[in-house]
């Protein structure tokens, strides 16, 4: 009797685990087959790995409330990195005025995240929306402004990046709310 119980409960927990899973992997596959200009499945899937919370995740709405959290933590990792770029004595002032820009646009995309985050747990789908498209303005705009000043951005890299990390959410938002 012991046995078979321990053995349910082993069959219990890996099927537990394959469906939470399935969830990350079919929400992704799922996003990246209707967005795959902004959603790339490696992305996605990478999006969630070692995020002990994804692996609980049971819902398509929990990946959303789990993507805004990880975008949020982007903005302010961003926030970080741009700091440690202005601290270099040989940026030039133009870099700079760009990097200062980048930075506020950051900031408020966290802001914009946590308020789209908040929005979205009170089912209040249009203001999400508005809050975290305007989160992934940041990116573009901070990559404008050194094009503008013909200069090359030293985040271009994570620029994409944060792009994507904020379709996310939202890719994710419109399959909850069919």
């Amino acid at each position: 009797m012991k046995n078979f119980l321990i053995a349910s409960l082993v069959f219990f927990h890996l099927t537990l685990v394959s469906v939470r899973s399935d969830v990350i992997q079919e929400t992704c596959d799922k996003a990246a087959r209707g967005d795959p200009a902004t959603i790339r499945l490696d992305f996605c899937l990478s999006a969630f790995e070692g995020n002990p919370k994804a692996k609980s995740a049971t819902s398509v709405a929990d990946l959303v409330e789990i993507s805004i959290e990880t975008s949020i933590a982007n903005a302010t990792s961003m926030g970080s990195l741009i700091t440690s770029l202005l601290d270099k004595k040989s940026i030039g002032i133009f870099a700079r005025n760009c990097l200062e820009d980048c930075s506020e646009l950051y900031s408020l995309a966290g802001s914009n995240l946590r308020r789209g985050g908040k929005a979205f747990e009170g089912k209040d789908f249009g203001t999400a929306n508005i809050e975290i498209t305007a989160a992934m303005d940041a990116p573009v705009t901070c990559e404008d402004g050194f094009k503008e000043k013909g200069l090359v951005s030293p985040l271009t890299k994570e620029n994409k990046n944060f792009f994507q990390l904020t379709a996310i959410p939202l890719v994710f938002m419109k399959m909850v709310q069919k």
